[in-house]
């Protein structure tokens, strides 16, 4: 490890306190090694505005800090043990390739301003990420709501067998579902659209740092002004986003249940395609639908995520080593969500139902509350007409289809009133 900025002269760093610091921080900044050159690179052009570098030595940091990104991506330069953090790194490469000039990118900064613009700028691209999956899986339930209209279904409450239902219903749900997933997810990309580079640790510093540059530079769509609240902000930004994407995760827990449930023998009320299944290692005559149970568990990972966030912030005001920690959970927790969800649309689009199961599955009594609403349109009190049909469950059946409940279920967003075209407006007005 090269010598670091903060060291003291007469003062020997200790390896093992060193590592516990430095704790998983360089194997964390790769996944934010990227933002971070590209901020330093805004950061600069803001240092050439104020006098600190020259024309020619902005050219030369421009130059060494898009090789070293294309080197990264190359893998060329690897970010490892050598260095304290990403942040060091880059110091460190443009210092070797251009002496003084190299050790001018770290004026008027300090690491913790760094790493929470990048983590910033890394936070945006995945709540972006996550609005452009959310919009492809809600078309998906769309499409199949739509296609799917009058395929009568089980509708169930309390997992016991309640009325007549359709999968055009089970996937407006889902679509709607979705559509509001990602609306708060597209909020929430607004809300922490904010740039914080240029606040050093918290207090701004003694130089007029071209803040209005490094906002446009970065594509922030506003300045975080204060430096105090710029500090306050790490940590809830990130809470924030990983409670954008618990929605979501809950959301896929759930439809993953479905998709277990009516996958399994008992129910048998959808086919998975054979790619989202796994042999038994120990029983030949099952496939597995690991897929979709690990889609349940993927919620697990987000909640673990947002709850050490939390725990995080019961600090006072100001920069603490403790954010540190932030970076591991939001990793870790988008990391699962959006790798679940990026095998969601797929899934979705190829399960096929299995009609026969679906129509053998609804009985006489799921009727019932037809007879009871019909008995109440023409006249009868509903407590009355409620008693009377369920003394005739056994017969409530008699003379009627699923279709003929289906269509008469007229309530707005019902089966018979999906009210499709108003999700595909909301769907439509969504970002691609």
């Amino acid at each position: 490890m090269s010598t670091l900025l903060w060291q003291k002269p007469g003062v020997t760093v200790d390896a093992q306190i060193q590592r516990f610091l430095a704790a998983d921080d360089v194997q964390l900044d790769r996944e934010f090694f990227l933002y971070d050159i590209g901020a330093s690179l805004a950061h600069a052009q803001g240092l050439q505005q104020i006098g600190i570098l020259s024309a020619d030595e902005l050219t030369a940091i421009t130059r060494e800090l898009a090789q070293l990104a294309e080197d990264f991506r190359a893998g060329v330069f690897v970010l490892d043990a050598r260095y304290e953090d990403g942040h060091s790194a880059i110091e460190a490469r443009l210092t070797e390739r251009l002496g003084d000039a190299g050790r001018k990118i770290h004026t008027g900064r300090s690491r913790n301003d760094q790493i929470l613009v990048a983590t910033r700028l890394w936070l945006k691209e995945k709540l972006a990420c996550l609005g452009a999956r959310l919009r492809e899986i809600a078309g998906v339930a769309l499409a199949r709501a739509d296609a799917e209209q009058a395929l009568p279904m089980p509708g169930y409450t309390h997992l016991q067998r309640a009325v007549v239902s359709s999968a055009g219903m089970w996937w407006a749900g889902w679509a709607e579902a979705f559509i509001d997933d990602a609306v708060r997810a597209r909020d929430t990309l607004a809300w922490i659209d904010a740039n914080p580079l240029g606040t050093a640790a918290g207090y701004g510093v003694n130089l007029p740092l071209a803040r209005d540059h490094t906002t446009h530079a970065l594509g922030f769509a506003r300045l975080q002004i204060n430096p105090v609240y710029a500090q306050l902000s790490r940590g809830k930004f990130e809470l924030a986003a990983l409670e954008a994407l618990g929605s979501v995760t809950l959301d896929l827990r759930r439809i993953a249940w479905d998709l277990s449930l009516f996958t399994s023998a008992e129910f048998g009320f959808v086919a998975l395609p054979a790619q989202y299944t796994t042999g038994s290692s120990i029983m030949p005559n099952k496939r597995n639908p690991d897929v979709i149970e690990l889609m349940r568990a993927t919620h697990a990972s987000v909640a673990a995520a947002r709850t050490e966030i939390e725990q995080l912030l019961s600090l006072p005001s100001g920069y603490h080593r403790d954010l540190q920690a932030s970076k591991g959970a939001i990793v870790h927790g988008f990391g699962r969500g959006l790798a679940a969800l990026d095998l969601l649309p797929a899934l979705l689009a190829n399960l096929e139902w299995r009609e026969d199961r679906l129509r053998a599955a609804i009985d006489s009594g799921m009727y019932a509350t037809d007879v009871a609403v019909e008995a109440a349109i023409a006249g009868v009190p509903f407590r009355e007409a409620y008693r009377t049909a369920a003394e005739q469950v056994d017969n409530a059946g008699q003379g009627r289809t699923p279709e003929g409940s289906l269509a008469a279920r007229t309530s707005p967003g019902a089966a018979a009133e999906l009210r499709l075209d108003v999700l595909r407006a909301r769907w439509q007005a969504l970002p691609e």
